[in-house]
């Protein structure tokens, strides 16, 4: 019965600390995007070292790799807050009073997606059919040309499951942020459960928290499905 009582006192709880938590989920979601679409391009790049035959280019991508696929996220979050804001600061030109802790958190997810996003675009092009390397030969294309206009098209066609796959598993990792005093949803419920110990609401958020979590990434994979369905037809 508690647990329908928790479910019931969910939408005044909402409603009560709504900008919080839509503050917070304006950060995971902006951070998801940034870290998503930085790191698919990045880890292109990376992917295309890999393949590369250039021995330094190479061997740069398969340590950058190595190095992020080998530590754990919240190492590297906590590396990028605490060891480099400074150099952030001067990088990108922040002032003073820069949110340098946003900074860092999208700098840190974006490097270290990239190393995962590099590995499954490396399998989608080596998945493509040497045959069309060879078709794009014959037609005077040059390798850059045939991997910009025929490989990477085919390729992503293929990848976008597993890229899509990454980007929830992304989305859940965002809630680490909390852990360098940034506000995101799970943080703003957390402050609030921190006003509210001992009373029902703590576990009400939590619920809330979890819901939201589960809708979107439920949710998500379904919409683009039926999305491209639509277009299909």
């Amino acid at each position: 019965m508690q647990l329908f009582q928790w479910i019931a006192d969910i939408p005044t709880l909402v409603m009560n600390n709504y900008p919080i938590l839509l503050q917070g989920l304006w950060l995971t979601v902006r951070i998801t995007f940034t870290a998503i679409v930085v790191g698919i391009i990045w880890g292109t790049f990376l992917a295309l070292m890999r393949l590369s035959n250039n021995k330094i280019l190479n061997s740069f991508a398969k340590i950058y790799v190595t190095t992020f696929r080998s530590i754990p996220l919240l190492l590297v979050l906590m590396w990028f807050y605490f060891a480099l804001p400074q150099m952030i600061k001067h990088l990108f030109h922040l002032g003073p009073d820069a949110d340098i802790g946003t900074s860092c958190a999208i700098i840190a997810f974006t490097l270290f997606e990239a190393a995962y996003y590099s590995e499954i675009i490396r399998a989608g092009i080596n998945a493509v059919s040497k045959g069309q390397y060879h078709a794009a030969s014959a037609l005077g294309m040059t390798r850059s040309q045939s991997m910009r206009l025929i490989i990477l098209p085919q390729a992503f066609r293929a990848m976008v499951p597993l890229l899509l796959t990454q980007g929830i598993i992304l989305f859940q990792d965002t809630a680490l942020v909390s852990t360098i005093g940034l506000v995101d949803l799970l943080g703003a419920a957390v402050k609030r459960i921190g006003e509210n110990i001992g009373s029902t609401a703590e576990y009400s958020m939590i619920i809330f928290v979890a819901i939201t979590y589960f809708i979107i990434c439920f949710g998500t994979p379904r919409l683009i499905r039926k999305i491209s369905y639509f277009k299909k037809g």
